[in-house]
């Protein structure tokens, strides 16, 4: 017997996660200093220049998959023990925005609320989960590569008869609206490194909704969000 396909929402609120829900630039910060104080100066800078090189072959940052590499140099190194300890206990939830878990109840009476991220298949799912994203959106989670070419699957796993994106960056917003159109109402909030970068402002069209802060959507009115075009 054939399954019955799940009846459509009338919205889905997709959000991503890094600079969006959570201050990664924060994160990353830390990290830094961490590396500094364990591995010094020279060993860092190596550190960060494999995982620049990842990141541009992968597409997504693997922090765990540079310090495998790294490790290739470095094989007698035991402090890589302490460094990989350091990222999967890192306290996620301590670098969520003012707000964020607000603005996801807040969207969540009107319409599923699903984390919709790029990223590795172990540090990126360890980060939400943490980070008490993973309970608050009920397991909600999809995690891709390239996320903004996997909204076939975006679709088949939550349909909908609109979506809301929310995302720092607006290249995957532009991406997103050129596939989904009216179908979709992007929300861009202006955070972290990405959403100040002269030339993601300058190469990629506006979103329909621009914020200062996750936190606005704690109180945004839904109906008006619905219908803003620009």
């Amino acid at each position: 017997m054939q399954a019955t396909q799940a009846a459509p929402h009338d919205v889905v609120f997709l959000f991503d996660c890094d600079n969006t829900l959570l201050d990664n630039d924060h994160v990353l910060t830390d990290l830094r200093a961490h590396m500094m104080r364990e591995f010094g100066a020279e060993n860092s800078a190596q550190y960060w220049e494999i995982f620049e090189d990842l990141r541009a072959e992968l597409g997504y940052a693997d922090y765990l998959g540079a310090l495998q590499r790294y490790r290739m140099g470095h094989p007698r190194d035991t402090r890589l023990l302490l460094m990989s300890s350091f990222l999967i206990d890192y306290p996620f939830a301590n670098r969520l925005y003012p707000g964020a878990l607000d603005a996801l109840r807040n969207l969540a009476k009107h319409g599923p609320t699903v984390i919709l991220s790029d990223g590795d298949v172990v540090f990126q799912p360890r980060k939400i989960a943490r980070s008490g994203l993973w309970e608050e959106v009920e397991g909600r989670v999809l995690i891709y590569v390239h996320k903004e070419q996997m909204l076939d699957q975006v679709m088949a796993c939550y349909p909908a008869r609109r979506y809301v994106m929310v995302d720092d960056k607006l290249r995957i917003l532009a991406a997103m609206k050129k596939a989904w159109g009216a179908e979709l109402t992007t929300v861009f909030p202006r955070q972290g490194h990405y959403a100040f970068d002269p030339k993601e402002i300058a190469n990629n069209p506006p979103a329909d909704v621009t914020i200062e802060r996750i936190g606005e959507l704690a109180e945004i009115d839904v109906a008006s969000l619905m219908g803003a075009k620009g």
